[in-house]
C-alpha cells in the first residue's frame, strides 16, 4: 500500500460518521494534502549531498465556507495532515529544521474550492506527540503508562469481549515506546506476531481480541498549542 493510499484511509476515518455529509461538496481534504505535498516538493532545497531541507511551518489558506467545513473536524484533521507531511518527507528523504506546524486560515479573497499554502522554514525544537488510533478515534497518550482493555479501570476502554479487563500497556518515555501484554487471556499481536513485551516503532499495529490499535508519533513544533490558539485562525 502506497503512502497516498494509507493516508486516504486515515482521512476516511476522520471524515466518517457525523461529518460524512460535510465534504459532499466544496474543497476536499485530499486536495489540501495534494497542495501540501506540492509545497514540500516545490520548496525542497539541496543544502548538502546528504540533506534536502523542506519547510516545516505551513499556513493553509481557505475560502470562508471551506474553512468552516475543515475546522469543524477539530484537531484530528490537523493531525492527519501532519502525518502526511511526515510520511511524504520520509519517502523523499527530506529533512526539517524543526517540528511541523500546520495552521488553517480563513482567506476572504479566495473562492470555494481554492486552496493556497504558504510555508517557511522555522528552526526549533521538535515535540514528539504519540497517539493511538482505535476504532476510528484518536487518543493522545502522555509520558508514562497507558493501559488498554475492556475494564473501567483501563486508561482507554475498548468494547471488545475478546479482550481482558487490563489487556496491554503502552509505555512512552518521551522519545521511545514499548508494548507489554498484561497477562491477557487471549494474548496480543504486534504487526501480526504474538507479543509479550517489545519496542513499539511508529506506525506499528497492535491487535487485541478484535480490536486493532495503530501507534503513531507526530513530530510537531514544540511551541504549537494543541489546537485552538495556533492551528486555526480566522480572517486576515
Amino acid at each position: 500500500m502506497g503512502i497516498l493510499d494509507s493516508f486516504e484511509k486515515g482521512l476516511e476515518r476522520v471524515v466518517n460518521g457525523a461529518f460524512a455529509k460535510t465534504f459532499k461538496s466544496g474543497l476536499q481534504p485530499l486536495e489540501v494534502t495534494a497542495a501540501l505535498r506540492r509545497e514540500l516538493d516545490t520548496k525542497a532545497a539541496v543544502v548538502s549531498r546528504e540533506r534536502i531541507l523542506v519547510p516545516n511551518d505551513f499556513t493553509v489558506r481557505l475560502a470562508p465556507a471551506d474553512h468552516e467545513r475543515m475546522t469543524a473536524l477539530g484537531p484530528a484533521l490537523i493531525d492527519e495532515f501532519t502525518q502526511l507531511v511526515q510520511q511524504h518527507a520520509a519517502a523523499q528523504h527530506y529533512a526539517f529544521a524543526g517540528g511541523i506546524s500546520i495552521v488553517l486560515k480563513r482567506d476572504d479573497s479566495l473562492t470555494d474550492g481554492v486552496v493556497r499554502v504558504d510555508s517557511v522554514n522555522v528552526k526549533g525544537e521538535v515535540s514528539w506527540n504519540p497517539v493511538l488510533d482505535i476504532g476510528g478515534k484518536r487518543y493522545p497518550i502522555t509520558k508514562g503508562r497507558t493501559v488498554i482493555g475492556r475494564g473501567s479501570e483501563a486508561d482507554i476502554t475498548v468494547d471488545d469481549a475478546g479482550t481482558s479487563r487490563k489487556h496491554v500497556e503502552i509505555l512512552w518515555d518521551g522519545r521511545r515506546a514499548q508494548v507489554n501484554d498484561l497477562g491477557s487471556t487471549n494474548g496480543s499481536k504486534l504487526n501480526g506476531q504474538a507479543v509479550k513485551k517489545a519496542p513499539l516503532p511508529p506506525d506499528s499495529i497492535i491487535e487485541i481480541g478484535r480490536t486493532r490499535i495503530v501507534f503513531r508519533v507526530l513530530a510537531q513544533a514544540s511551541s504549537v498549542d494543541q489546537f485552538a490558539d495556533h492551528r486555526i485562525e480566522g480572517r486576515d
